[in-house]
């Protein structure tokens, strides 16, 4: 399909991170574009602002005349009564992993993929592509300060965007460049295994060309493998200083890391970011490997870093409660909350903080559920609420319960005061009554905790 040809688009499940991207990239296109989702948002306000025709209700009559295209969300069913109703009249459907492959198709690709890091690094590199007048469009999975939430217009051939592992849903993109993070274990109620996980990653960068790029974390093994099995170009990146890229002499100070940054032997200065944690400093090398070989000047990116304060629910400071600081972040694997409770306590270690998490998945919860159970070794005090239902994704809704993961931490930091919520409502009553006690209350995981985080700070 040329993406040219689409003067007229119905998204399905329009206020999702992922499809309200598709219909601003359309938007500023100039094209007509309607879409329907089920619940009212921010997010939705602000694409019927920008022209978008919104429906809060799915009915056949939604998708309008002459429609060219329907893009849908993963996260809408099958029988979708306005999937139904576009296989009826004959328009071309596209879930939103398809529709985002061709529109990489129609440039030079970038997506950025692993189980942890991906918003945080494509945010990073769209940062440095701007800030060394590259002028990328990009498609990411969070809002970024700057930018037009999830998204970003340019007008060169190069287009950033996140390529997702769910289902697969990278193996639709065909990019010149990919970027691993790392590989873990994860979404389990798709994958069988490890092993699985990682034949789907060697399919998708067996899709690269000689002359392509693959940029990998080479103290990831699970990465490592994948990488020996491309003919595409490598650079490597890491903590050590076996990569083609990599950070030394890490210091914290004054609530900022920095680092030296070598690249293939050239020292290329010291940088710094306000982004806490090692898992950051990957994600800022990742990001810096793909800038640099593009063409990006060390002074662009080093610019660009010091100015990034980090993106929606990527250890995002929302504001205080009372004397005590919010931050609200989306790690709900167990890597990605070691890695944050760990950064939290290099960069504060003087201070006090409540945590606050809701498992994502009941699925993810049972088959992690070990990692899960020792990933909150270094915190004060921890509010474990129920866990998030996802929709479409569940078998049942009684697998297992937060009250089993409440005891299992309890066994393993038997000195530690852990707790369960019932539902976010609860874990917010309790966070009032315990705020006066902590420095910082961190709301942590990719459901719906994070309106805990907005009303904290909203409400007085």
């Amino acid at each position: 399909m040329n993406i040219d040809d689409i003067k007229k688009i119905h998204c399905v499940g329009v206020g999702g991170i992922g499809v309200s991207a598709i219909a601003r990239f359309f938007l500023a296109r100039g094209a007509k574009v309607s879409g329907s989702d089920a619940v009212e948002s921010d997010e939705l306000t602000s694409l019927s602002k920008r022209g978008c025709s919104i429906f809060f209700s799915q009915e056949e009559g939604n998708i309008p005349e002459d429609t060219d295209v329907v893009v849908y969300s993963p996260a809408v069913p099958e029988d979708n009564i306005e999937l139904q109703e576009a296989r009826k009249r004959g328009i071309p459907i596209f879930s939103y992993p398809e529709m985002l492959g061709e529109i990489m198709n129609s440039y030079t690709g970038i997506a950025v993929s692993g189980t942890n890091g991906k918003t945080t690094t494509t945010a990073l590199l769209g940062k440095f592509l701007e800030a060394g007048g590259n002028d990328p469009t990009v498609i990411i999975g969070g809002r970024v300060p700057g930018w037009d939430n999830n998204f970003r217009v340019g007008n060169s051939d190069l287009f950033v965007a996140e390529g997702c592992e769910y289902k697969r849903s990278m193996l639709e993109l065909s990019p010149q460049v990919i970027v691993l993070t790392n590989i873990e274990e994860d979404h389990l109620d798709y994958y069988k295994d490890i092993d699985d996980i990682i034949d789907a990653f060697i399919e998708y960068v067996s899709k690269l060309k000689k002359d392509d790029l693959l940029v990998y974390n080479i103290d990831d093994k699970n990465c490592c493998e994948v990488a020996s099995k491309t003919i595409a170009r490598k650079i490597s990146f890491g903590l050590t200083d076996n990569a083609d890229i990599y950070a030394k002499n890490i210091g914290n100070s004054c609530g900022k890391q920095s680092f030296e940054v070598i690249c293939f032997g050239e020292v290329k200065g010291r940088f710094s970011t306000s982004l806490l944690g090692d898992f950051n400093i990957y994600n800022v090398l990742a990001a810096t490997a793909v800038a640099f070989d593009i063409g990006v000047e060390n002074r662009s990116i080093q610019q660009a870093l010091d100015d990034f304060g980090g993106i929606w629910r990527r250890f995002e400071r929302v504001g205080k409660l009372g004397d005590t600081e919010v931050i609200s972040d989306y790690a709900h694997h167990p890597t990605a909350i070691r890695g944050t409770l760990h950064g939290i306590k290099q960069f504060f270690p003087d201070k006090k903080t409540l945590v606050v998490f809701q498992p994502h998945h009941q699925d993810r919860t049972l088959k992690l559920f070990d990692d899960f159970a020792t990933a909150f070794s270094d915190v004060d005090e921890v509010i474990i609420s129920e866990i998030y239902h996802v929709c479409g994704r569940e078998e049942t809704e009684d697998k297992i319960s937060s009250k089993s993961l409440v005891s299992a931490i309890k066994k393993n930091n038997p000195d530690k005061k852990i707790s369960y919520a019932k539902d976010i409502k609860t874990a917010e009553n309790m966070v009032r009554e315990k705020a006066k006690d902590f420095d910082t209350i961190l709301i942590m995981g990719a459901g719906d905790i994070d309106q805990v985080a907005r009303n904290l700070v909203s409400k007085k």
